[in-house]
């Protein structure tokens, strides 16, 4: 059944960190694979044609992006589900919804979140008393898995912004080409990153917030009439 509080009790971390591996696994079949994120876009572009200058990309979007709206508004979220409180659920789901820049960077949150929510009903995850926004987008419905599995917020974070480079690196060993073993060593170069980023999520205000990302949006929209592409985005 469905349920409002965390499924694992205090000290118990194994069946939380399994959830959140099962929460940012590239099996989870929602369909993240099919987007890019302006990435293949900045390929097309010159802008992104190595892995020296994919490395300055991704932290820019850490920096820039991930660190100043997903990661900060997820751990709000997250909150939120843990208080029952629908009114702030609805508001930052609706603030992620309008800082999308583009048509594809829109429809990419709200599909990944639409098929969320699809295979949370088969697993009759949803929540109960305190229900998802409609429509909810992905970081939304990321958050209340989480908080349902008893993943504590830090963890929650890395973890949302590890399944974001592990993604963005798949889509660069495809399309860029990015050789396996170049996407590894970005990997190391970029961890640090990862906790910085989720450091800077955590200690923002509600004021500080938003994405400063015009060569992410520039690339998702000239993204929308590129001739040839793999991805959605």
């Amino acid at each position: 059944m469905p349920t409002e509080r965390p499924e694992t009790a205090a000290g118990d971390d194994d069946l939380a960190l399994l959830g959140l591996l099962q929460l940012v696994s590239p099996a989870l079949p929602i369909g993240a694979f099919a987007w890019s994120q302006g990435l293949e876009s900045a390929f097309e572009l010159g802008w992104v044609e190595d892995e020296t200058s994919l490395g300055r990309w991704l932290e820019g979007v850490l920096d820039d992006g991930l660190a100043r709206c997903e990661l900060s508004v997820l751990a709000r979220l997250m909150s939120a589900w843990a208080e029952r409180d629908g009114a702030a659920v609805v508001r930052w789901n609706d603030w992620l919804a309008a800082n999308r820049e583009t048509a594809e960077l829109a429809a990419e949150d709200a599909r990944l979140g639409a098929a969320l929510v699809r295979l949370l009903a088969s697993l009759e995850l949803l929540p109960g008393e305190t229900p998802l926004p409609q429509p909810a987008g992905y970081v939304t419905v990321f958050a209340w898995l989480a908080h349902a599995r008893g993943i504590a917020p830090r963890q929650a974070l890395l973890g949302f912004a590890w399944a974001w480079l592990e993604n963005q690196l798949a889509v660069a060993c495809k399309a860029l080409p990015l050789g396996h073993t170049a996407a590894q060593r970005l990997v190391e170069r970029l961890r640090p990153s990862l906790v910085a980023a989720v450091d800077a999520a955590l200690s923002r205000d509600d004021e500080a917030l938003g994405p400063v990302l015009p060569g992410l949006a520039l690339a998702s929209a000239k993204h929308e009439t590129q001739y040839s592409r793999l991805f959605r985005s």
